[in-house]
């Protein structure tokens, strides 16, 4: 579902603040996968992210989704592929906008426009629906404005809207980083849910590792820009934060340098 080959991405070229954030990266997502990405400070784990959305482009290599090439698309025709959800909870929604406006958004994007009413009853009804599975009371407040609710509540509208046509990549930027520990366990519960629901082929940036562990079916780690460890099946099963953090000691020569990483 998504095959990256040989990406690059320098900031600053041939200047004194030069940056190689993804180097020579190759990485291949097969349709399903649920994918956790881990890494220290500057390792490149969002760059990687905002490379495949689109938001920068890169100096070398070919991004892939679904055998289409994408790697000259700008990011708001990439939108209709990807779904995405980003660490600020103020990101990816409109705040002066009603919930039921928001998510109607969502449900039309990338699909022709015609005039007729923006949102019709019985979209008004899916709406309800999905957001009773959140448990958090929104189902009764539809027209309430979006920027009137708590970081979680928004987050988890995010969720919802990111989700909704079952975009073929689903791109979760540390989105419970910002959230109090109870309502990132509730946000994490709820990626799950519809991760697993929709068989969204799904890449998760989160700095706690035993989050990285206890989701998805995959664990790869960055450091320097590269992907230095790539851990599924059984053995992605048998992983502690202990046998993590020494492998990539093994790997990278170094200690794990993430102050938020290890106190999680």
């Amino acid at each position: 579902m998504l095959e990256l080959k040989n990406i690059t991405k320098i900031f600053n070229p041939d200047t004194i603040n030069e940056k190689v954030a993804l180097n020579d990266v190759s990485l291949t997502l097969n349709d399903g996968d649920f994918v956790t990405v881990i890494g220290g400070n500057g390792a490149g784990k969002s760059t990687l992210l905002n490379a495949i959305a689109g938001t920068y482009p890169v100096d070398e290599g070919q991004i892939i989704i679904d055998d289409q090439d994408i790697t000259r698309l700008p990011e708001h025709k990439r939108a209709k592929f990807i779904g995405r959800v980003f660490q600020d909870p103020m990101t990816g929604t409109a705040a002066d906008m009603w919930i039921e406006e928001n998510m109607s958004l969502a449900l039309n994007r990338g699909k022709p426009r015609g005039f007729s009413w923006a949102i019709q009853e019985s979209d008004r009804k899916a709406f309800k629906k999905m957001l009773m599975r959140l448990d958090l009371g929104l189902e009764e407040r539809l027209s309430t404005k979006v920027g009137l609710l708590s970081g979680g509540q928004r987050q988890a509208i995010t969720l919802l809207m990111a989700s909704m046509n079952s975009p073929k990549l689903f791109l979760l930027d540390e989105h419970t980083a910002a959230l109090d520990p109870k309502t990132a366990a509730k946000v994490l519960s709820i990626t799950r849910e519809l991760v697993e629901e929709h068989q969204l082929t799904t890449l998760m940036i989160t700095h706690n590792m035993q989050d990285a562990i206890d989701n998805g079916n995959r664990l790869i780690m960055m450091n320097a820009g590269k992907i230095i460890l790539d851990i599924s099946g059984e053995e992605k099963k048998k992983l502690t934060v202990e046998t993590l953090l020494q492998a990539f000691k093994e790997t990278s020569g170094a200690a794990f340098a993430s102050d938020r990483a290890l106190l999680s």
